[in-house]
């Protein structure tokens, strides 16, 4: 029997080889004339092996939505007396932008920035991410801060909003052409400063 830690990276590189696999095709075709079978073929696994990853075609282009929400949580709930939530997460923000340059080429226009510029139904999907981001940011915010509960819901929209403008600005960015190494040099220096601001706003 194999090991817990070969086996889980197993899964993990067969997540991975999935995911990149449908941004390639959302690439080369647009999201919604890819199948979950063409994705499936493609990949070279079976169908339901993609269902099990991905119960749905949505989460293949929102892929990393629990894993970076779990890591938000993290990070505000431990973070010191005295820190803000977006202090807690400024340097994990910040290594989100630097990551956007290791976006392989033929992947970059299957991305959930770019397909959200150029479709309305992944357009809804980000939104939709984003909402559900600031709801859990809230909760997380407000079990750990001494603040009512409409003040941490406005706090979690305003974290959650510095994704939205991740997603968004990167999304027309690869769509006027920029390289993956472009689009995280422009966007780091915004980025920066927009946690900076929100972290004097929040710092009480």
């Amino acid at each position: 029997m194999a090991e817990p830690g070969l086996r889980d990276l197993k899964k993990a590189r067969t997540r991975r080889l999935i995911a990149d696999t449908a941004a390639r095709l959302f690439a080369e075709q647009g999201y919604e004339q890819v199948t979950v079978r063409e994705i499936a073929r493609a990949a070279e696994v079976a169908e339901q092996t993609v269902y099990n990853y991905f119960p749905t075609k949505e989460q293949l282009v929102t892929d990393r939505e629990q894993q970076i929400q779990q890591q938000l949580d993290d990070l505000i709930r431990s973070r010191p007396v005295g820190t803000s939530p977006a202090a807690a997460i400024r340097d994990f923000v910040l290594q989100s932008v630097s990551a956007i340059r290791d976006t392989q080429p033929e992947i970059a226009r299957g991305t959930l920035g770019y397909l959200a510029v150029i479709s309305p139904a992944v357009n809804r999907l980000a939104l939709e991410l984003t909402d559900r981001q600031a709801t859990a940011l809230a909760a997380a915010i407000g079990e750990t801060s001494p603040i009512t509960p409409e003040i941490a819901r406005l706090q979690g929209i305003a974290l959650a909003g510095v994704f939205q403008i991740i997603i968004s600005e990167s999304g027309h960015r690869a769509r006027e052409g920029q390289t993956p190494a472009e689009i995280a040099d422009a966007l780091r220096p915004q980025i920066e400063n927009i946690v900076a601001e929100l972290d004097r706003w929040l710092t009480r």
